[in-house]
């Protein structure tokens, strides 16, 4: 009896692309979702203004914070944006954090950058973090920011509070997005 080397061949490059393909899909799967899709576009003018954190997901940079958290965002001349981000403490006076935010690619300005460094070194390619605008209602009376990462998120609000239907809209749509709403910390007004 002969014995068949091209048989052989064959079954080991079909047992090769199988593993091949489940490495791949384990692979995929272990890196999750997507990242999360963001509004088409904004109005940047009508997103200026003052607005209210109503909630986050807890992060280092915000442990301070005890309340009232706000941000007020202002187009300066250069095209960027200035943001006054602000704060009750504990023990202490209300906290003033000023930083810039940029837009991203061109015709993108609902993936923008946002940077608290000190200005005379923002010029540098760190200290630039992810500002993705991934909800916003039609009228600008709330809007949901995140990364995408999904690491970061916060609702924010033209008013100290939103209304039960809002919420339970962002809230529906953070889930579809793969946002656990659980992680949630509401911020007192």
């Amino acid at each position: 009896m002969k014995f068949n080397y091209s048989m052989v061949n064959t079954t080991k490059f079909i047992a090769a692309c199988a593993v091949s393909t489940l490495a791949i899909g384990l692979f995929a799967q272990e890196k999750g979702p997507l990242p999360p899709q963001t509004v088409a576009t904004m109005d940047t003018a009508k997103y200026m203004g003052a607005w209210f954190e109503v909630a986050r997901f807890a992060n280092p940079f915000q442990n301070q914070c005890v309340g009232k958290v706000a941000a007020n965002y202002r187009l300066q001349d250069n095209g960027r944006i200035e943001v006054t981000n602000s704060c009750d403490v504990a023990n202490g006076p209300r906290e003033v954090t000023m930083g810039e935010v940029k837009l991203g690619s061109a015709g993108q300005n609902t993936q923008l950058r946002v940077s608290f460094l000190p200005k005379y070194i923002r010029w540098l390619p760190v200290g630039w973090g992810d500002y993705w605008v991934i909800d916003l209602a039609s009228d600008y009376r709330y809007a949901v920011v995140s990364d995408p990462n999904r690491k970061y998120l916060w609702l924010l609000s033209r008013t100290p509070t939103l209304t039960a239907a809002d919420r339970q809209t962002i809230e529906s749509k953070l889930q579809a997005q793969s946002y656990d709403t659980r992680k949630l910390v509401n911020t007192p007004q």
